[in-house]
């Protein structure tokens, strides 16, 4: 990656060793920030710090939904970088399809484990280590699965909706010093969401008015306008990146 002037700033982003965590990360390395990755395997988070190719990346492994991760993550990032100006909650699981009547409420309790609850701990932690005297911004990827009904994939939907309403009960009181948004994607070319296009990828992005199916790019964009002074003067919304298919919404 070409070398860019530092631009001061550090982010912290959860579950970028790939997909969208990841586009995200290269989208706010390339404008000049110093950026911390946490993902669960080691090797694959190494692998994507050396991809990064910036010596303002570093990498630390553990499972999101653990209290203590969170700290050392944040306590990380204040020692590498002497601050954490910008946090991304993109870290999250889907280990369930299939209707609502037959879900496993054990999966579900782990669902908004991982989805929700370590969102919120990772928001306490960068408060506290940074933000409250310092501010910043905050971005949490939701989902359209937590905007509309989405078959089969309720559990993930009930923690994207309550991702949503994390985002503006934090927006309300984390004001005035630090913003706090989210992005709602829909299908993007990831590992993550592969079963929902896989072998069908040109009937899927039919369904969109842009015609294809998201990349972690457009997300990266979006999560770069959320911080950044562009967007100074927004918070506590969902954007919404589709390519368009809640145009189709109720069209027959």
């Amino acid at each position: 990656m070409t070398a860019v002037q530092d631009s001061g700033k550090t982010a912290l982003i959860t579950g970028a060793s790939r997909g969208i965590g990841y586009g995200i990360a290269e989208a706010l390395v390339a404008r000049g920030d110093r950026v911390c990755i946490t993902g669960r395997n080691e090797d694959a988070l190494k692998e994507a710090v050396e991809k990064l190719g910036s010596d303002r990346v570093i990498g630390v492994a553990g499972k999101a939904h653990d209290v203590e991760h969170q700290a050392v993550a944040v306590a990380r990032t204040m020692e590498a970088f002497g601050r954490v100006d910008f946090l991304v909650n993109n870290a999250g699981t889907n280990p369930v399809f299939g209707p609502m009547a037959d879900l496993d409420l054990n999966v579900a309790r782990k669902v908004f484990e991982t989805n929700v609850i370590s969102a919120l701990g990772f928001a306490q932690q960068t408060w506290k280590a940074w933000q409250k005297e310092n501010g910043g911004a905050i971005v949490n990827i939701a989902s359209v699965a937590g905007l509309s009904p989405s078959p089969f994939i309720g559990a993930y939907g009930m923690s994207k909706a309550a991702m949503v309403n994390l985002t503006v009960q934090l927006a309300h009181e984390f004001a005035p010093v630090v913003r706090v948004n989210a992005i709602a994607p829909a299908v993007v070319k990831t590992k993550f969401a592969q079963a929902l296009y896989e072998g069908r990828e040109a009937e899927a992005a039919a369904a969109y008015p842009l015609g294809r199916l998201g990349v972690p790019e457009d997300i990266g964009g979006a999560a770069a306008f959320l911080t950044s002074d562009q967007s100074a003067w927004v918070t506590g919304q969902t954007l919404v990146v589709d390519g368009g298919i809640f145009l189709n919404a109720g069209v027959h």
